[in-house]
């Protein structure tokens, strides 16, 4: 009997999977931090035997090649590909056997990039999986714009193509198990539910319902910001990565947070954003530790800047290296725990400053206050509605233009208040007098608040 066991890296929106027999097994599109797919091998008392990349990566640093020298595994990487390092390159068609009877296949997918390649599962010559990276998602495909941009609308048109061979190739009843959808800027939207078959997305996928001209100017219409980090992604995954070291940081004391803070250094606190707003550090910003973290911090801090950890425990410092190394911020300066009173010097008070409710906000403005809305939100969100009279500088831009926002007590607001305590922390630490607004958008609405046409209309 054949198995497949799902590795999820919620913080990315990803996933990686760990398929074989009774004796060995192939790992596809494997994390960074390669550990735990070796630790799920052995309790499945297999060995890794191969490691298979369907293209790639342009949202995280693979753990790959890492894993293939560690373990013996052969290296499967789309021969298309251009690489830094031995690899067994692979192309269209091309088999490998993984166990006695379970056979993985190439199947060229072009559309998520040129290379793309999706791998299906053979066990005695029938279907039982199909892994498609960012090709075939849970209702979408992957976002073919990652590449180069003259290149955005031919590879969505292969997007098209390759769904429907591997529609046509593919009984029904296989399993689809891609590697992006579930949370990760490289999905063109995201998945709705968890698990997915050939047959349902042949009924509710765009690109097997559509004509290939209408699903690719949805596609087109509906791409969004690409994270900024995403441009050292793919030439880390062609150079080969290095191995990472998850040891704990150094221990920093109050009096080196203050000279990290003046030499321009970045230091996170990654305790939750109520915490953080009670008292913090002066200067630091507040990425929480159980968000987004990979995914915001990589986005907005310039790319390799020196970053110093804070957190209530050890435990969340680890937690926040393993997620920090699949996005290449590799080593943390530093890192101190415990009490946030330690991290100032003798003398020195924590800085704060409120939280509030989009009921607040209205009230305030009803009494005439003259306070500054800002939202946070992607263009895409703002597009949906937003606050009569707010500015709009969205939370990936906001570090370089905080110059640009209004004078005043600044009301930060989000689609949650996850990304708006980000805001309040650059903004507060920038000297601004801020509020953030922890709370959904929908309040906003229920508020009053909304304006009720798009901005740009009369």
């Amino acid at each position: 009997m054949f198995f497949v066991d799902t590795l999820e890296f919620q913080g990315l929106g990803n996933r990686s999977y760990l398929a074989g027999g009774p004796d060995a097994a192939v790992v596809v599109d494997p994390p960074r931090d390669i550990d735990q797919v070796i630790a799920a091998a052995a309790r499945r008392g297999v060995r890794i035997a191969w490691v298979a990349e369907t293209h790639l990566h342009n949202d995280y640093v693979t753990g790959g090649l890492e894993l293939a020298r560690i373990t013996g595994a052969r290296y499967l990487v789309p021969a298309g590909a251009h690489v830094s390092f031995a690899r067994t390159p692979v192309a269209d068609g091309d088999t490998v056997t993984v166990d006695e009877g379970l056979v993985l296949r190439a199947i060229a997918t072009p559309g998520h990039t040129p290379h793309h390649t999706s791998y299906a599962l053979t066990e005695d010559g029938r279907g039982v999986a199909v892994f498609t990276g960012g090709s075939l998602l849970i209702g979408t495909v992957g976002r073919p714009d990652l590449v180069e941009p003259r290149l955005t609308e031919r590879l969505a048109r292969a997007q098209h193509a390759s769904a429907h061979r591997l529609a046509a190739e593919l009984d029904d009843e296989v399993p689809v198990l891609p590697t992006h959808g579930f949370g990760s800027f490289c999905s063109s939207s995201q998945a709705e539910g968890d698990v997915t078959t050939i047959g349902r997305e042949r009924k509710t996928n765009d690109a097997l319902t559509l004509d290939v001209d209408d699903f690719v100017a949805g596609i087109l219409a509906g791409l969004d910001d690409v994270p900024a980090y995403y441009a050292h992604m793919g030439p880390a995954n062609a150079e080969g990565p290095a191995p990472v070291d998850l040891t704990p940081p150094s221990r920093a004391d109050a009096g080196q947070i203050a000279s990290r803070l003046a030499a321009g250094e970045w230091v996170v606190d990654l305790r939750s954003r109520m915490a953080f707003a009670k008292g913090h550090v002066a200067g630091s910003f507040n990425f929480e530790g159980e968000g987004k973290l990979a995914t915001y911090l990589a986005w907005l801090i310039p790319w390799g800047k020196p970053v110093t950890l804070l957190a209530d425990t050890p435990e969340q410092i680890a937690a926040a290296q393993r997620e920090l190394v699949r996005v290449g911020i590799d080593r943390p300066a530093a890192a101190a725990t415990g009490d946030p009173a330690g991290w100032v010097r003798e003398g020195e008070q924590l800085a704060s400053f409120p939280r509030a409710r989009f009921a607040d906000l209205a009230d305030v403005r009803e009494r005439g206050d003259d306070v500054v809305v800002l939202d946070v939100r992607r263009d895409a969100e703002r597009a949906g509605g937003y606050i009569d009279g707010s500015v709009h500088v969205p939370i990936h831009e906001l570090h370089g233009r905080i110059g640009e926002v209004p004078r005043g007590v600044v009301w930060v607001h989000c689609a949650g208040g996850m990304r708006a305590a980000i805001a309040a922390s650059l903004l507060d630490a920038a000297g601004r007098d801020v509020v953030a607004v922890d709370d959904g958008f929908e309040a906003a609405t229920e508020a009053g608040l909304v304006a009720s046409r798009p901005e740009g209309t009369d």
